[in-house]
Protein backbone atom coordinates (compact mmCIF):
# COMPACT_ATOMS: atom_id res chain seq x y z
CA UNK A 1 0.00 0.00 0.00
CA UNK A 2 1.01 3.59 -1.19
CA UNK A 3 2.23 5.66 2.10
CA UNK A 4 1.81 9.44 1.43
CA UNK A 5 4.15 11.33 3.58
CA UNK A 6 2.88 14.90 5.15
CA UNK A 7 5.91 16.31 3.10
CA UNK A 8 4.04 15.38 0.65
CA UNK A 9 0.63 16.16 2.32
CA UNK A 10 2.07 19.60 2.95
CA UNK A 11 3.12 19.56 -1.37
CA UNK A 12 -0.45 18.75 -2.37
CA UNK A 13 -1.58 21.57 -0.23
CA UNK A 14 0.72 23.91 -2.31
CA UNK A 15 -0.72 22.37 -5.67
CA UNK A 16 -4.47 21.63 -4.90
CA UNK A 17 -5.91 24.45 -2.96
CA UNK A 18 -3.90 26.63 -5.52
CA UNK A 19 -1.47 28.90 -2.89
CA UNK A 20 1.79 27.97 -4.81
CA UNK A 21 0.21 29.31 -8.12
CA UNK A 22 -2.97 31.74 -8.82
CA UNK A 23 -5.77 30.68 -10.67
CA UNK A 24 -7.68 32.96 -13.32
CA UNK A 25 -10.79 33.82 -11.13
CA UNK A 26 -12.79 33.53 -8.36
CA UNK A 27 -14.82 30.35 -9.76
CA UNK A 28 -11.27 28.62 -10.36
CA UNK A 29 -10.34 29.33 -6.88
CA UNK A 30 -13.72 27.99 -5.16
CA UNK A 31 -13.47 24.60 -7.58
CA UNK A 32 -9.39 24.40 -6.23
CA UNK A 33 -11.05 23.86 -2.66
CA UNK A 34 -14.53 22.56 -3.37
CA UNK A 35 -16.08 24.91 -1.58
CA UNK A 36 -15.28 28.47 0.14
CA UNK A 37 -16.03 29.25 3.55
CA UNK A 38 -19.01 31.69 3.95
CA UNK A 39 -19.55 32.36 7.84
CA UNK A 40 -18.41 35.37 7.52
CA UNK A 41 -19.22 37.15 4.25
CA UNK A 42 -15.89 38.52 4.09
CA UNK A 43 -14.63 34.91 3.97
CA UNK A 44 -15.10 34.48 0.39
CA UNK A 45 -13.70 37.75 -0.76
CA UNK A 46 -10.32 36.84 1.37
CA UNK A 47 -10.21 33.63 0.25
CA UNK A 48 -10.77 34.08 -3.81
CA UNK A 49 -8.00 37.17 -3.52
CA UNK A 50 -5.61 34.39 -1.43
CA UNK A 51 -5.43 31.58 -4.58
CA UNK A 52 -6.48 34.11 -8.11
CA UNK A 53 -5.49 37.84 -6.85
CA UNK A 54 -9.15 39.08 -7.84
CA UNK A 55 -10.59 42.52 -6.51
CA UNK A 56 -13.76 43.03 -4.88
CA UNK A 57 -15.67 43.90 -7.73
CA UNK A 58 -14.66 40.74 -9.45
CA UNK A 59 -15.82 38.55 -6.78
CA UNK A 60 -19.03 40.05 -6.23
CA UNK A 61 -19.95 39.48 -9.91
CA UNK A 62 -19.03 35.75 -9.49
CA UNK A 63 -21.45 36.09 -6.71
CA UNK A 64 -24.13 38.34 -7.77
CA UNK A 65 -24.02 39.02 -11.56
CA UNK A 66 -22.64 36.03 -13.19
CA UNK A 67 -24.01 33.67 -10.19
CA UNK A 68 -21.08 31.21 -10.90
CA UNK A 69 -20.79 30.97 -7.23
CA UNK A 70 -23.95 31.16 -4.86
CA UNK A 71 -24.12 30.69 -1.02
CA UNK A 72 -25.73 27.93 0.37
CA UNK A 73 -26.22 26.25 3.75
CA UNK A 74 -25.02 23.03 3.75
CA UNK A 75 -22.00 20.88 5.78
CA UNK A 76 -22.47 21.06 9.96
CA UNK A 77 -25.24 23.62 9.10
CA UNK A 78 -22.69 26.42 7.58
CA UNK A 79 -22.60 28.25 5.29
CA UNK A 80 -20.05 27.72 2.18
CA UNK A 81 -20.32 29.03 -1.33
CA UNK A 82 -20.00 26.70 -3.97
CA UNK A 83 -19.62 26.66 -7.67
CA UNK A 84 -22.81 26.64 -9.89
CA UNK A 85 -22.68 23.19 -10.93
CA UNK A 86 -21.91 21.26 -7.61
CA UNK A 87 -25.42 22.78 -5.79
CA UNK A 88 -27.76 19.71 -6.89
CA UNK A 89 -25.50 17.25 -5.59
CA UNK A 90 -25.03 19.80 -2.07
CA UNK A 91 -29.17 20.18 -2.34
CA UNK A 92 -29.99 16.20 -2.34
CA UNK A 93 -27.20 15.38 0.19
CA UNK A 94 -25.22 17.88 2.89
CA UNK A 95 -28.00 20.36 2.66
CA UNK A 96 -30.83 18.21 2.51
CA UNK A 97 -29.82 16.03 5.94
CA UNK A 98 -29.26 19.42 7.70
CA UNK A 99 -32.84 20.84 6.50
CA UNK A 100 -34.37 18.09 8.05
CA UNK A 101 -32.31 18.49 11.06
CA UNK A 102 -33.39 22.47 11.16
CA UNK A 103 -36.99 21.81 10.40
CA UNK A 104 -36.70 19.07 13.27
CA UNK A 105 -35.79 21.06 16.00
CA UNK A 106 -38.00 24.52 14.71
CA UNK A 107 -40.77 22.13 15.08
CA UNK A 108 -40.47 21.46 18.87
CA UNK A 109 -39.37 24.94 19.68
CA UNK A 110 -42.50 25.82 18.08
CA UNK A 111 -44.94 23.77 19.84
CA UNK A 112 -42.44 24.07 23.12
CA UNK A 113 -43.45 27.45 23.33
CA UNK A 114 -47.26 27.68 22.85
CA UNK A 115 -47.68 28.90 19.37
CA UNK A 116 -49.20 25.41 18.13
CA UNK A 117 -49.85 21.79 18.65
CA UNK A 118 -48.14 20.50 15.50
CA UNK A 119 -45.04 22.06 15.34
CA UNK A 120 -44.32 20.02 11.68
CA UNK A 121 -47.32 21.63 10.22
CA UNK A 122 -46.38 25.07 11.59
CA UNK A 123 -43.07 24.64 10.02
CA UNK A 124 -44.62 23.56 6.77
CA UNK A 125 -47.58 26.11 6.47
CA UNK A 126 -45.44 28.93 7.59
CA UNK A 127 -42.68 27.74 5.34
CA UNK A 128 -44.91 27.75 2.42
CA UNK A 129 -46.43 31.16 3.15
CA UNK A 130 -42.77 32.56 3.27
CA UNK A 131 -41.95 30.62 -0.11
CA UNK A 132 -45.10 32.50 -1.47
CA UNK A 133 -44.13 35.88 -0.72
CA UNK A 134 -40.12 35.35 -1.86
CA UNK A 135 -41.71 34.23 -5.23
CA UNK A 136 -43.80 37.25 -5.38
CA UNK A 137 -40.46 39.47 -5.11
CA UNK A 138 -37.11 38.76 -4.20
CA UNK A 139 -37.00 40.25 -0.24
CA UNK A 140 -34.84 40.81 2.99
CA UNK A 141 -35.56 39.24 6.38
CA UNK A 142 -37.08 43.02 7.14
CA UNK A 143 -39.94 42.83 4.46
CA UNK A 144 -40.67 38.92 4.97
CA UNK A 145 -41.75 39.47 8.69
CA UNK A 146 -43.88 42.46 7.07
CA UNK A 147 -45.30 40.26 4.82
CA UNK A 148 -45.64 36.87 7.37
CA UNK A 149 -46.72 38.02 10.87
CA UNK A 150 -45.94 34.73 11.92
CA UNK A 151 -42.35 35.55 11.27
CA UNK A 152 -42.22 38.31 14.13
CA UNK A 153 -42.75 35.32 16.80
CA UNK A 154 -39.67 34.66 19.48
CA UNK A 155 -39.27 31.64 21.07
CA UNK A 156 -37.07 30.75 24.19
CA UNK A 157 -33.71 28.84 23.71
CA UNK A 158 -33.46 25.72 25.69
CA UNK A 159 -31.48 25.25 28.76
CA UNK A 160 -31.35 29.10 28.26
CA UNK A 161 -34.40 30.82 31.14
CA UNK A 162 -35.21 34.47 30.07
CA UNK A 163 -33.54 34.09 26.56
CA UNK A 164 -35.71 34.18 23.27
CA UNK A 165 -34.85 34.01 19.68
CA UNK A 166 -36.42 35.24 16.71
CA UNK A 167 -38.13 32.97 14.70
CA UNK A 168 -37.42 34.23 11.15
CA UNK A 169 -33.66 33.49 10.66
CA UNK A 170 -34.58 29.76 11.81
CA UNK A 171 -37.33 29.10 8.86
CA UNK A 172 -35.53 31.33 6.66
CA UNK A 173 -32.54 28.68 7.02
CA UNK A 174 -34.76 25.56 6.86
CA UNK A 175 -36.01 26.82 3.47
CA UNK A 176 -32.22 28.03 2.33
CA UNK A 177 -31.21 24.49 3.52
CA UNK A 178 -33.93 22.82 1.48
CA UNK A 179 -32.29 24.96 -1.45
CA UNK A 180 -36.19 26.32 -2.42
CA UNK A 181 -34.86 30.09 -1.66
CA UNK A 182 -31.03 31.52 -2.09
CA UNK A 183 -29.11 34.36 -0.73
CA UNK A 184 -29.58 36.37 -3.98
CA UNK A 185 -28.69 40.47 -3.91
CA UNK A 186 -26.69 41.73 -0.99
CA UNK A 187 -27.56 45.23 0.52
CA UNK A 188 -24.87 45.26 2.45
CA UNK A 189 -21.43 45.88 1.70
CA UNK A 190 -18.56 42.86 0.72
CA UNK A 191 -18.30 42.27 4.89
CA UNK A 192 -22.04 42.30 5.34
CA UNK A 193 -24.76 39.82 4.60
CA UNK A 194 -28.12 41.84 3.95
CA UNK A 195 -29.29 39.56 1.60
CA UNK A 196 -32.61 39.73 -0.47
CA UNK A 197 -34.02 35.84 -0.24
CA UNK A 198 -34.89 34.93 -3.82
CA UNK A 199 -36.27 32.03 -5.34
CA UNK A 200 -33.94 29.27 -6.67
CA UNK A 201 -35.03 28.83 -9.96
CA UNK A 202 -35.26 32.66 -10.09
CA UNK A 203 -31.68 32.99 -9.53
CA UNK A 204 -30.58 30.02 -10.78
CA UNK A 205 -32.69 29.38 -13.79
CA UNK A 206 -32.07 25.88 -15.71
CA UNK A 207 -29.98 24.19 -12.58
CA UNK A 208 -30.85 20.62 -12.35
CA UNK A 209 -33.33 19.12 -9.62
CA UNK A 210 -31.47 18.16 -6.54
CA UNK A 211 -29.45 14.42 -7.07
CA UNK A 212 -30.99 11.54 -4.83
CA UNK A 213 -28.53 11.59 -1.65
CA UNK A 214 -26.32 8.76 -2.62
CA UNK A 215 -25.31 10.60 -5.36
CA UNK A 216 -24.86 13.68 -3.79
CA UNK A 217 -22.46 12.59 -1.56
CA UNK A 218 -20.74 10.65 -4.17
CA UNK A 219 -19.83 13.94 -5.92
CA UNK A 220 -19.15 16.04 -2.75
CA UNK A 221 -16.52 13.27 -1.83
CA UNK A 222 -14.99 13.21 -5.36
CA UNK A 223 -14.00 16.48 -5.09
CA UNK A 224 -13.16 16.63 -1.49
CA UNK A 225 -10.26 13.58 -2.55
CA UNK A 226 -9.05 15.61 -5.20
CA UNK A 227 -8.75 19.06 -3.10
CA UNK A 228 -8.33 17.18 0.59
CA UNK A 229 -6.85 13.70 0.00
CA UNK A 230 -5.61 11.79 1.22
CA UNK A 231 -7.55 11.63 3.80
CA UNK A 232 -9.32 10.04 6.70
CA UNK A 233 -12.83 8.43 6.96
CA UNK A 234 -12.34 10.07 9.68
CA UNK A 235 -11.91 13.70 8.44
CA UNK A 236 -14.81 13.26 5.65
CA UNK A 237 -17.42 12.27 8.43
CA UNK A 238 -16.58 15.52 10.03
CA UNK A 239 -15.93 17.49 7.11
CA UNK A 240 -19.91 16.38 5.36
CA UNK A 241 -21.45 15.85 8.98
CA UNK A 242 -22.55 12.98 7.39
CA UNK A 243 -22.88 9.06 8.54
CA UNK A 244 -19.59 7.02 8.22
CA UNK A 245 -22.09 4.74 6.54
CA UNK A 246 -23.17 7.21 4.02
CA UNK A 247 -19.09 7.95 3.38
CA UNK A 248 -18.29 4.65 3.05
CA UNK A 249 -20.86 4.19 0.53
CA UNK A 250 -19.61 7.39 -1.36
CA UNK A 251 -15.93 6.28 -1.00
CA UNK A 252 -16.83 2.62 -2.78
CA UNK A 253 -18.85 4.74 -5.17
CA UNK A 254 -15.99 6.84 -6.82
CA UNK A 255 -13.81 4.29 -6.72
CA UNK A 256 -11.31 5.97 -3.83
CA UNK A 257 -8.11 4.46 -3.54
CA UNK A 258 -6.64 3.41 -0.47
CA UNK A 259 -3.63 4.54 1.04
CA UNK A 260 -1.38 4.97 4.70
CA UNK A 261 -0.24 8.31 6.24
CA UNK A 262 2.82 8.70 8.06
CA UNK A 263 1.37 7.73 11.10
CA UNK A 264 0.15 4.48 9.69
CA UNK A 265 -3.92 5.67 9.61
CA UNK A 266 -5.71 4.25 6.36
CA UNK A 267 -6.53 7.20 4.33
CA UNK A 268 -8.06 7.71 0.85
CA UNK A 269 -6.75 9.27 -2.24
CA UNK A 270 -9.21 10.39 -5.42
CA UNK A 271 -8.75 7.83 -8.32
CA UNK A 272 -7.24 9.91 -10.60
CA UNK A 273 -4.70 11.28 -8.28
CA UNK A 274 -3.20 8.61 -6.90
CA UNK A 275 0.42 9.62 -8.20
CA UNK A 276 3.14 11.32 -5.87
CA UNK A 277 2.82 15.26 -6.43
CA UNK A 278 6.30 16.90 -5.65
CA UNK A 279 7.07 19.85 -3.71
CA UNK A 280 6.49 23.06 -5.57
CA UNK A 281 9.29 25.72 -4.96
CA UNK A 282 8.52 27.51 -1.44
CA UNK A 283 5.24 29.79 -0.90
CA UNK A 284 3.60 32.23 1.80
CA UNK A 285 -0.22 32.64 2.04
CA UNK A 286 -2.60 34.39 4.22
CA UNK A 287 -5.90 33.17 4.52
CA UNK A 288 -8.84 34.44 6.80
CA UNK A 289 -10.30 33.21 9.10
CA UNK A 290 -12.47 29.56 8.67
CA UNK A 291 -10.30 29.12 5.41
CA UNK A 292 -11.20 25.82 4.08
CA UNK A 293 -7.41 24.67 3.94
CA UNK A 294 -7.55 25.16 7.57
CA UNK A 295 -10.47 24.06 8.20
CA UNK A 296 -10.49 20.84 5.74
CA UNK A 297 -9.45 18.37 7.56
CA UNK A 298 -10.26 17.12 11.43
CA UNK A 299 -7.05 15.74 12.44
CA UNK A 300 -4.32 18.73 11.50
CA UNK A 301 -1.56 18.03 12.80
CA UNK A 302 0.76 17.39 10.17
CA UNK A 303 0.23 21.45 8.96
CA UNK A 304 -0.65 22.39 12.45
CA UNK A 305 1.83 20.83 14.60
CA UNK A 306 1.01 21.55 18.06
CA UNK A 307 -0.13 24.95 17.82
CA UNK A 308 -4.08 24.62 17.75
CA UNK A 309 -4.49 26.32 20.80
CA UNK A 310 -2.73 29.29 19.57
CA UNK A 311 -4.85 29.34 16.08
CA UNK A 312 -8.28 27.65 16.77
CA UNK A 313 -10.82 28.93 19.70
CA UNK A 314 -11.89 26.07 21.77
CA UNK A 315 -15.58 25.36 19.51
CA UNK A 316 -12.70 24.28 16.89
CA UNK A 317 -13.01 27.55 14.47
CA UNK A 318 -9.41 28.95 12.70
CA UNK A 319 -8.51 32.30 13.19
CA UNK A 320 -6.55 34.08 9.74
CA UNK A 321 -3.77 32.25 9.36
CA UNK A 322 -0.31 32.61 8.53
CA UNK A 323 1.42 29.34 5.90
CA UNK A 324 4.56 28.97 5.14
CA UNK A 325 5.76 26.06 2.63
CA UNK A 326 2.84 23.94 4.16
CA UNK A 327 2.26 24.94 7.56
CA UNK A 328 0.71 27.34 9.67
CA UNK A 329 3.33 29.55 11.20
CA UNK A 330 1.23 32.59 12.88
CA UNK A 331 -1.68 34.64 12.44
CA UNK A 332 -2.23 38.23 11.20
CA UNK A 333 -4.23 41.19 11.94
CA UNK A 334 -4.25 44.81 11.00
CA UNK A 335 -2.75 48.01 12.27
CA UNK A 336 -4.86 50.71 13.34
CA UNK A 337 -4.20 52.11 9.64
CA UNK A 338 -5.49 49.16 8.42
CA UNK A 339 -1.67 47.78 7.86
CA UNK A 340 -1.20 43.93 8.10
CA UNK A 341 1.25 42.46 9.82
CA UNK A 342 2.28 39.08 10.55
CA UNK A 343 2.22 37.36 14.12
CA UNK A 344 4.09 34.64 14.27
CA UNK A 345 4.07 31.45 16.05
CA UNK A 346 7.52 31.47 16.68
CA UNK A 347 10.90 32.76 15.09
CA UNK A 348 10.86 32.30 11.00
CA UNK A 349 13.43 31.68 8.97
CA UNK A 350 14.31 35.03 7.23
CA UNK A 351 13.10 33.51 3.70
CA UNK A 352 9.78 33.21 5.18
CA UNK A 353 9.07 35.95 7.17
CA UNK A 354 10.51 38.03 3.80
CA UNK A 355 7.50 36.37 1.68
CA UNK A 356 5.25 36.74 4.31
CA UNK A 357 5.86 40.50 4.26
CA UNK A 358 5.35 40.80 0.68
CA UNK A 359 1.75 39.05 1.47
CA UNK A 360 0.78 41.08 3.76
CA UNK A 361 1.90 44.26 1.62
CA UNK A 362 0.00 42.72 -1.06
CA UNK A 363 -3.19 41.93 1.46
CA UNK A 364 -2.84 45.83 2.62
CA UNK A 365 -3.13 46.86 -0.78
CA UNK A 366 -5.94 45.03 -1.53
CA UNK A 367 -7.93 46.11 1.49
CA UNK A 368 -7.31 50.28 1.38
CA UNK A 369 -7.14 50.77 4.96
CA UNK A 370 -10.12 49.14 5.43
CA UNK A 371 -10.38 46.78 8.25
CA UNK A 372 -11.44 43.01 8.03
CA UNK A 373 -14.61 42.45 10.43
CA UNK A 374 -14.21 38.45 12.09
CA UNK A 375 -15.10 37.16 15.47
CA UNK A 376 -12.41 34.18 14.99
CA UNK A 377 -9.71 35.74 15.88
CA UNK A 378 -6.53 33.52 16.54
CA UNK A 379 -5.87 33.09 20.22
CA UNK A 380 -2.83 33.99 19.72
CA UNK A 381 -3.80 37.65 18.76
CA UNK A 382 -5.98 37.89 21.43
CA UNK A 383 -3.62 37.69 23.63
CA UNK A 384 -1.62 40.68 22.79
CA UNK A 385 -4.45 42.82 23.67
Amino acid sequence: MRIVTDDERRARIATRHALAAAVADPLQATRAMTCLHATEPANVYLSAFARSGAGRAEISAALFTHRTVVRQLAMRRTVFAFPHDLLPAVWGSASARVAAQLAARLAKEVAAAGLTSDGAHWVERVGERTLAAVREAPSTSAQLREQVPELNARIALAGRPGADTPIAPRLLAVLAATGRIVRGENAGGWQLSRPRWTCAEQWLPNTPAPWDEPAGYAELVRRWLWTFGPGTEDDLVWWLGATKASVRAALAAVGATAVQLTDGSPAWLHPDDIDPVPAPERWAALLPALDPTAMGWRHRRFYLGEHRELIFDRNGNAGPTAWWDGRIVGSWTQQPDGAVIVVPIGELPKAATSALQRKAEELTEWLDGEPVRTIYKAPLVRALG
